[in-house]
Order: structure tokens, then C-alpha cells, then sequence
């Protein structure tokens, strides 16, 4: 199963510019504002309740002030979960990520939830091995693939040890922002759904890791849906396909990164899902991540 209609998401409490994520995450940006919290969270009601009116099954947890956590709002790099029933906590870089990992959502994912396997990844942060889950990784859920690209917060040993023990195979390789710095996260620049793969090809310059990466897609039958580096900074690979509680095939996505695909683009897409766009213009400046690292994907 590659979508799910159950998702969990996190409203912030303190949201902020992290300035221990801005090592490595460039699309960040110290926005001069003393109401980016407000703004956050009422991007984030939004979109909550876009998605419930788009028929999806949204638990929403409510952060907490303390310990201060400005990018709880951003729950998958911290777990995913999976339909054979298996809970996985990840290793994250910087710090005050790593308190987002509150007992009482492990909890309640673990007895509500019914994920009846935990796998605990987080002692690789002892070793300074990261792999900072669905933000490292891009699943191929049905295939049992993980694509992902190399950064600071992506270690290929950790990532070994997530595919040794949830039997998944790796396709690995380098991707580069239009600076020629590693993308921090492969969700930025790839997703993956049901029939369609949107991937930054260009942002792949080794061309046998481009191969590799476009010859695993095509292998699994994805039509491939090539975006632009310029298409990346506006969020056009941070998007996630879910279902509706009927079934219904959706693409969630920004209206920034709506709003930059081109005609082809948005008309294959359309064809397969029907996208379904927020306005997320404060967390993505201030947060560098988008709608797709919101959304926590439960399946149970």
C-alpha cells in the first residue's frame, strides 16, 4: 500500500527559524516578524481542515511551549509508520529536533494506533549517524525501495540498518541545490505515488545516479514527472499522495508549488490525483519545508 487516508499532524506551539536546522537547510529564512508563530499556526488550521474537507482522517496533537520546538510541526522526520505494523523512531541532526519525540505520542501511536513494532533507530545519534525518516527517504512503499539522497542528515549506515531490518533495498546518489550545496532532505526534491514520481533529475548530476534513480521509477511502472531546480526552492517536490477515506487519489501540495508547475506538469498529475493545495507561505519561508513534511502518513 503506497497512500494511506490517515494522517498526524503536529500544530506548533513555538515556531520559529531554527537556526541549528539552517546548518544544512537552505531554504530557510530569518523572516523579521514578531507574529510568525500566529501565522504559522493559522497556515496550519487551514490546512487541517482543508484536508478533513477533502475526506481525510487528520489526528492533530497540540505541541507544547516547553520544551521549545519550533519545527514540531514537521512530525515525519521523527517516525513513519507501516501497514505490517512496525512503529520506526529516527535519528535526527540537530538537537532540539530530537525532544519532539514525546513519550506521549509514541504512546498514543503505539495503543491507538496499533503499531505493535517499535524500531528504535535513535542511538545511531550517539555516533552522529542521522537519517531523519520520510524527509531522508522517499519511499516506494510497494516495491520496498528507498530512494535517498546523501546529506548531513542522511547517513548510508543508518540507512542500511533501516532497510536491513524493515527489508527495503536502497537506491542512493547525490542531489544538488542550485548553489551546488546537498539537498538536505530528498522529499525536497522527489515524491512518489501511486503512478506518478515528480523528481528533480536536473539537481542529479552524476549521470549513471540520474540513470539509476530513473530506471528504478520506470521499473516500477511511475510516470515521471520532471521538475526544475528552480520548481525545488518553490516546493514542487514536497508533495505527498494520500487517499480519501473513499479512495480518492490526492496529491497535497502548496499553492507555491501549485502555482509553478507548468501546464503539462499539473495536467499529468491531474490526471492520476486530484491535487488539493494550502497556502504554507510562512512555514516554507521560515521552516524551509512544505506540505509534504507536515504530514505524518499513519497506517493501520
Amino acid at each position: 500500500m503506497q497512500t494511506t487516508s490517515k494522517l498526524l499532524m503536529v500544530r506548533p506551539a513555538r515556531f520559529a527559524f531554527n537556526a541549528e536546522t539552517a546548518q544544512n537547510n537552505f531554504f530557510q529564512q530569518q523572516v523579521e516578524s514578531d507574529t510568525v508563530t500566529e501565522e504559522a499556526v493559522e497556515e496550519f488550521d487551514a490546512f487541517v481542515q482543508l484536508l478533513r474537507g477533502n475526506d481525510l482522517d487528520v489526528t492533530v496533537v497540540q505541541d507544547t511551549l516547553e520544551p521549545p520546538t519550533p519545527d514540531a510541526l514537521f512530525p515525519n522526520n521523527w517516525f513513519s509508520s507501516h501497514i505490517t505494523g512496525e512503529l520506526v523512531l529516527y535519528p535526527m541532526f540537530a538537537g532540539n529536533r530530537r525532544m519532539e519525540r514525546r513519550p506521549e505520542i509514541i504512546d498514543l501511536l503505539r495503543r491507538k494506533m496499533n503499531h505493535r513494532k517499535l524500531v528504535d533507530l535513535t542511538h545511531w545519534e550517539n555516533e552522529g549517524g542521522f537519517l531523519e525518516g520520510t524527509g531522508s527517504m522517499v519511499l516506494d512503499r510497494r516495491k520496498r525501495i528507498a530512494y535517498c539522497c546523501r546529506s548531513p542528515r542522511t547517513s548510508e549506515r543508518v540507512l542500511a540498518d533501516f532497510c536491513s531490518r524493515m527489508s527495503y533495498d536502497a537506491i542512493v546518489f547525490d542531489a544538488l541545490d542550485q548553489g551546488g550545496n546537498s539537498i538536505y532532505h530528498t522529499n525536497v526534491m522527489m515524491t512518489i505515488g501511486t503512478q506518478v514520481a515528480i523528481v528533480c533529475l536536473e539537481s542529479i548530476r552524476d549521470p549513471d545516479e540520474r540513470q539509476k534513480v530513473t530506471a528504478g521509477l520506470t521499473a516500477a511502472g511511475k510516470i515521471i514527472v520532471d521538475i526544475s531546480l528552480d520548481q525545488v526552492v518553490c516546493f514542487d517536490g514536497n508533495m505527498l499522495e494520500v487517499k480519501s477515506r473513499n479512495g480518492t487519489p490526492l496529491m497535497v501540495m502548496s499553492s507555491s508549488a501549485r502555482n509553478t508547475l507548468t501546464p503539462v506538469q499539473e495536467s499529468t498529475i491531474s490526471t492520476f490525483n486530484r491535487i488539493v493545495a494550502a497556502n504554507l507561505q510562512t512555514i516554507e519561508a521560515v521552516g524551509g519545508g512544505s506540505a509534504r513534511c507536515m504530514m505524518a502518513e499513519i497506517f493501520y
